[in-house]
This record gives C-alpha cells, sequence and structure tokens, in this order.
C-alpha cells in the first residue's frame, strides 16, 4: 500500500474517521467536565549550603557531592517523613479516615502506616536543575487540605533532617562521656606517677641539677688531670732524692743549709789535710780538726737524708691527691650516670604523661563537639515559599484534554477506517485494479460531478416532455 492508495482510502472513509473523531472529543469533554476538580499546592524550599557549619566549624563536603540532592529527594518520599507529616496534620484522630481505613484493608496493618502510603502516592518532589530549590507538591480535591499536607511535608523534612543529623551525636555521646571519664583517670595516673618519682629521687629541677653535676664533674676532671701531673712530677723527684746519689738531687742540693753544711765541711777538710802535712795523726789539734770534720760530714749526711724524706713526703702527698681526686671523680661520674638513668626514667613518665594529656584534651575537645551537635536545633533547609490554597483547580485541563482528543480521535478514526479496509477491500484506483486482475486495464470509467449529472438529468427531463407534446 503506498501513499496514494492510503489517500483513497481515507477519502473514501473520511466519514467513519469524523465520527470517530466526534465520538472521542465529546466523551472527553463529557468526561472532562463529570472528573471532580483536582488542586495542586507547592511549598518550595531552598538548600543553604555554608560550606562550614557555624557552630563546630567543620566543613561539610556531603552537601557537595553529586548524590546530595537526589538523596533529599529520597528522604522527603521516606515514610519517616510521610509519619511525621501524619502525626501534624493529626490524620489519625478522622473518623472519616479511620473509616476507610477499615473498609480497604478490614483494619489489618497499622494505621498511621497506610495513612502515611496514601499521603506519598500523591506527594511529587521536584529537583530543579542547576539548583539547589526543591519543590513539594500535593494534589486533592480540597485545596486546603492539599496546601496543608505540603507544608506538613516540608516542615517534617526539616525536623527530619535535623534528626538524621542529631542521631549519630547523640549515639556517640554516651561513649564520649565514657571514654573522657577513662581519659581523665589515665591522666592523673600518669601525673601522680611523676610526681612520686619526683619527690622520691628528691627531683626539683632535673635540667638545672643535671648542669651542676655536668660541671662539677668536669671541675674534678681538670683537678684530676693537674693532680696527676704534679703526682707523676714528685715521684721524679722522690726517685731522684732517694738513694746514693741522693745528694746530686736538684731538690737536695739547693737547700741552703745543706749547701752551707758543705762549705764549712770543705773548709774543714781543707784545714785537716793542711794539719796533716805538719802534725802527725796523734797530734790534738789534728784529732780536733779531723772530729770537727767528721762532725760537719755527719750533719751533711743527715740533713741531706732530712731534704730526701721531704721530697718523699711531697710525693706523697701528691699520689695521695690523685688518688682521691680520682675516687672523687668516679663518684661523680657515677653520680651523673645515675642521674642520667633518673633523667630518662623521668622523660619516659613525662611523655606518658603528655600523652594522656594531649589525648584528654583532644577526646574532651570531641566531647564538646559532640555536644554541640546534640543541641543543635538549626537546620540548613530553608523554606522558599509556603503552600497557599489554589484558588483554580489543577486538573482537569479541559482545553489541554480537548486538543489530546482531537489528536487521539483523528488517530483512532484512521485506525478505524485501515481496519474496515482490510476486512472489506474496494476497488479504489487502476493500481488496485491491475494488483487483483493481474492483466492491463482496457479502460477507465471516471466518476461524474454531481453538477454535470444534474445538468444530464435536467436536459433528458427536457427532451422527454418535448417528445410527449
Amino acid at each position: 500500500m503506498n501513499f496514494a492508495q492510503l489517500f483513497l482510502i481515507l477519502r473514501a472513509r473520511k466519514g467513519l474517521i469524523l465520527k470517530v473523531l466526534f465520538t472521542v472529543v465529546f466523551v472527553t469533554v463529557v468526561l472532562s467536565l463529570l472528573m471532580p476538580k483536582t488542586y495542586k499546592a507547592s511549598t518550595s524550599l531552598v538548600m543553604n549550603f555554608k560550606g562550614t557549619d557555624a557552630l563546630t566549624g567543620l566543613a561539610l563536603p556531603a552537601q557537595l557531592t553529586p548524590g546530595y540532592m537526589p538523596t533529599q529527594v529520597d528522604i522527603i518520599n521516606s515514610k519517616a517523613v510521610a509519619l511525621k507529616a501524619v502525626d501534624a496534620l493529626k490524620l489519625a484522630q478522622s473518623a472519616d479516615a479511620r473509616r476507610l481505613y477499615e473498609e480497604q484493608t478490614g483494619g489489618v496493618g497499622d494505621f498511621r502506616d497506610w495513612l502515611a502510603q496514601l499521603l506519598l502516592k500523591k506527594i511529587d518532589v521536584v529537583l530543579s536543575r542547576d539548583s539547589n530549590v526543591l519543590e513539594i507538591t500535593y494534589k486533592n480535591s480540597d485545596p486546603q487540605f492539599a496546601a496543608a499536607v505540603a507544608n506538613a511535608f516540608a516542615n517534617a523534612y526539616q525536623q527530619v533532617s535535623i534528626d538524621l543529623k542529631v542521631a549519630p551525636s547523640q549515639q556517640a555521646s554516651s561513649y564520649f562521656a565514657d571514654e573522657i571519664k577513662r581519659r581523665r583517670e589515665a591522666y592523673d595516673e600518669a601525673q601522680r606517677k611523676m610526681s612520686k618519682y619526683q619527690e622520691d629521687n628528691g627531683i626539683v629541677n632535673t635540667d638545672n641539677h643535671y648542669d651542676v653535676e655536668n660541671t662539677r664533674l668536669g671541675d674534678l676532671s681538670t683537678q684530676l688531670v693537674m693532680a696527676q701531673a704534679q703526682a707523676m712530677e714528685a715521684t721524679s723527684r722522690r726517685a731522684a732524692a732517694s738513694g746514693p746519689g741522693a745528694g746530686e738531687s736538684p731538690d737536695v742540693a739547693n737547700n741552703t743549709l745543706i749547701q752551707t753544711l758543705k762549705a764549712n765541711l770543705g773548709v774543714s777538710e781543707s784545714k785537716l789535710a793542711q794539719l796533716s802535712q805538719r802534725l802527725g795523726t796523734k797530734h790534738p789539734d789534728y784529732l780536733s780538726a779531723k772530729a770537727d770534720a767528721d762532725n760537719l760530714r755527719a750533719e751533711l749526711n743527715r740533713q741531706i737524708g732530712i731534704a730526701s724524706n721531704a721530697v718523699g713526703n711531697n710525693a706523697s702527698v701528691f699520689v695521695k691527691r690523685e688518688a682521691e681526686l680520682r675516687a672523687a671523680v668516679a663518684a661523680q661520674k657515677a653520680k651523673v650516670l645515675d642521674l642520667n638513668r633518673k633523667r630518662d626514667e623521668l622523660s619516659v613518665l613525662q611523655r606518658e604523661l603528655d600523652s594522656a594529656q594531649d589525648a584528654y584534651k583532644t577526646i574532651s575537645q570531641r566531647a564538646t563537639q559532640v555536644n554541640l551537635d546534640v543541641s543543635a536545633v538549626q537546620s540548613d533547609i530553608g523554606v522558599l515559599s509556603v503552600a497557599y490554597p489554589p484558588q483554580q483547580a489543577w486538573a482537569p485541563k479541559i482545553p489541554l484534554n480537548i486538543i489530546l482528543s482531537l489528536f487521539v480521535g483523528t488517530f483512532l478514526g484512521v485506525l478505524a477506517a485501515l481496519v474496515l479496509e482490510l476486512l472489506n477491500r474496494r476497488v479504489r484506483s487502476v493500481a488496485d485494479m491491475q494488483g487483483l486482475a493481474g492483466g492491463p486495464v482496457l479502460g477507465v470509467i471516471e466518476r461524474a460531478q454531481k453538477s454535470t449529472l444534474g445538468k444530464r438529468r435536467f436536459w433528458q427531463r427536457r427532451k422527454t416532455a418535448a417528445v410527449g407534446a
């Protein structure tokens, strides 16, 4: 079937098409007039994205995610919001609603859930494109009730959003209460241990005490080095001043008394030598001179021994001083090492105290933040426009229904014409005849127009009248 054949079929059955069209339009108009009027009320909400929370000062990145606004639409369409709207409107107290519920469900199920489902069937949430505005729409035959339901859903959504934000904080509040108590006890215990350790070891100021003891160790080490040098020198002098050659020792030779005795001994020995040349060994003068020389020699040897003993005693003093300083350095070093150990132990306790203090401060700050979140009743959702009872009905839309019925009626009429044509096929063109006969067409009888047919009948009647006369 080509377009020309289709056109011929539609022209031949235009009466049927017009009948179907007029019938559809008439039925549509009648139904539109008989349908109850439906009113639509809408309220608009705006999401206030602040970036940071006014109470806690924390960023709110969840509001910037692509799925945030669709999530809000799902929340509005949730049963939790619908139940709050049912409670706000006090629908559960309506006797008519209770009677309708009994008729439809037989009293099976929860009445509030049934009411919430009824509201959700007619609620519509529209998300504005490229904006943060949500529109909540409700349709009902009562304009007052439609506006009340739209506003109730907006208020319920605000309350649910606050509950969703506060509920996790409420759950965490008890945990933080126990945790802050435990952290406080740990901090007090660490502080008590550190104070007891300082008290047991007599530590007032660790750094100053450590500096004083280190300075003292340095001074003792310096004195020890000096004492070691002095002891070595004194030991060398003692070795030189002892033995047969003690008189040649500088410490002995430089003694004034010994030098005087040596000079006197020299004079006495010189005098004895002169007398020995002139006098005999038995002579009283010679014996007297010899006795003086022996006395001087004995005194010289005695004084050399005394000087040698003095050098030895001096060396002993320096050696003893060195030993004492060595012992003092060892004791001071042990004291410094013990102080270092105590300082390390105190540092460990100090770190434990600092760690406990930091943990306590952190958990306290977090607990304060959670308490602020629990007490917060501020919502990020603002009402942009409140729903008012509409003055004009939203449905039925008679002009739009008539326009749609014209298209539907035309389509149904054409469809009916084609169906009838398929059930009772007619020859409407040369192409149809060629298709049916399968041979060439010899001639075509044109359909006479009504005006030509009327003229022919007029002249035939005139001709018949003339013949009869």
